[in-house]
């Protein structure tokens, strides 16, 4: 009887996961593990968030969840690391339990499981993590922004550079992110641009059948410095005089109270954090998407935004920065408008134009919506399975 042969193995490691299909998480990790495992026996570990089960199994991949602290403070992971440290400075007592508990986690799994290969998700800390515990196994690193621009202190660099420098491959949002990896150790032979990839299929069939609403304009992301939200209300108070608009604000985060405070009076609707199906429609429902991303004052900067993605499958007219990835996604004229970031007069006038020219907003929307598919997560995961199966024949076979 022949035998077939097994399949390879991976190990997944990150550390922001949605709990569950509700809860409002980002979901790009999980999405690409999906893909990912069409291939490979999938285990994807992360820490523990509220809600989240310790285990669970979707198909051939399965989720496990290490705990890093004690459980009522337990919150480090909870959405985006930096900005939850930024936020609450206290936080800074789960950095190293959360590392310890990260690494002896890793290492149990790599026993375990004995994976071909591991997709880590960020430099620091799953690199780290990663150097203390899985050596001898091929990493792949994908980097999607924060941990480059933002940890520049010399432990950071320093960590870093020791990451990059081991690791089998590299993967980055846009170039810009490649030339500073590089700059910091990575091989460039071995480090692409393959950005993460929307769920564009999900986003078409929950929004099907949402009609959508005249003068509607709609942000969606963490309420944090980099994602621009500030200067999108400014820029809408600039459209005081025209009536006929509204926005919505989809997502939560440290800024919330300051960011309604600012609105004020204004037809600005706050939404929070919204389901996966939740958010669809709201794209559906938008006649715009903004993507007003600054550079923080920290340095932190978006990679190439899933939102910016998922609103362009849903066929919206796009209004975004002109940043490094956004600018891959977004032809300025084509499938979307670019505006100087952080200028609000500039952001108010392109708003306004679209506002005032339904036949160019049909024509970007349209425009935009043919492009997304380039970006969605089946086309990314074609290109990541290849590249894993590659650096998976670098392991030793493991015996069975």
């Amino acid at each position: 009887m022949t035998q077939l042969p097994r399949r390879s193995r991976l190990l997944v490691v990150a550390s922001t996961f949605p709990a569950g299909p509700a809860d409002g998480t980002p979901a790009f990790v999980r999405d690409l593990a999906v893909a990912e495992a069409t291939d490979f026996d999938t285990v994807v570990l992360v820490p523990r968030s509220s809600g989240g089960s310790r285990r669970e199994s979707a198909g051939r991949m399965v989720v496990q969840r290490f705990r890093y602290f004690i459980r009522p403070w337990e919150d480090l992971a909870d959405g985006a690391i930096i900005e939850n440290l930024r936020s609450r400075p206290s936080r800074l007592l789960q950095v190293v339990p959360f590392l310890v508990a990260e690494a002896w986690a890793l290492r149990t799994a790599v026993r375990r499981h004995r994976p071909d290969v591991l997709h880590l998700y960020w430099i620091v800390p799953q690199g780290v993590a990663a150097l203390i515990s899985a050596r001898r196994v091929p990493w792949l690193v994908t980097t999607l922004g924060g941990d480059v621009y933002a940890l520049r202190d010399p432990v950071s660099r320093w960590l870093q550079r020791r990451v990059l420098r081991r690791a089998a491959a590299v993967t980055t949002m846009n170039a810009d992110m490649r030339d500073r990896v590089i700059a910091l150790g990575a091989d460039p032979d071995r480090t692409h641009v393959l950005p993460m990839g929307a769920d564009v299929d999900t986003v078409r069939q929950v929004g099907a059948g949402v009609p959508s609403e005249p003068g509607r304009l709609l942000f969606a992301g963490r309420l944090v410095e980099k994602k621009g939200a500030a200067v999108l209300l400014d820029a809408v108070r600039l459209l005081a005089d025209r009536p006929g608009w509204s926005l919505v604000v989809v997502g939560d985060g440290p800024l919330r109270g300051v960011l309604q405070a600012q609105a004020g009076d204004l037809a600005v609707t706050f939404r929070g954090t919204l389901s996966r199906a939740e958010l669809a429609a709201e794209y559906a429902r938008a006649e715009i998407l903004v993507v007003p991303s600054v550079t923080a004052a920290s340095g932190d900067q978006d990679g190439l935004p899933v939102v910016l993605l998922e609103g362009m499958a849903a066929g919206c007219a796009i209004v975004a920065s002109r940043l490094p990835g956004l600018d891959i996604a977004v032809r300025d004229g084509n499938a979307g408008v670019l505006v100087p970031p952080g200028d609000a007069a500039a952001l108010a006038a392109e708003l306004r134009r679209l506002l005032d020219d339904p036949d160019r907003r049909e024509r970007l929307g349209a425009a935009a919506r043919a492009r997304a598919d380039q970006f969605s997560v089946a086309a990314a995961g074609v290109r990541y399975r290849a590249l894993l199966h590659t650096l998976a024949g670098l392991a030793r076979p493991a015996a069975e």
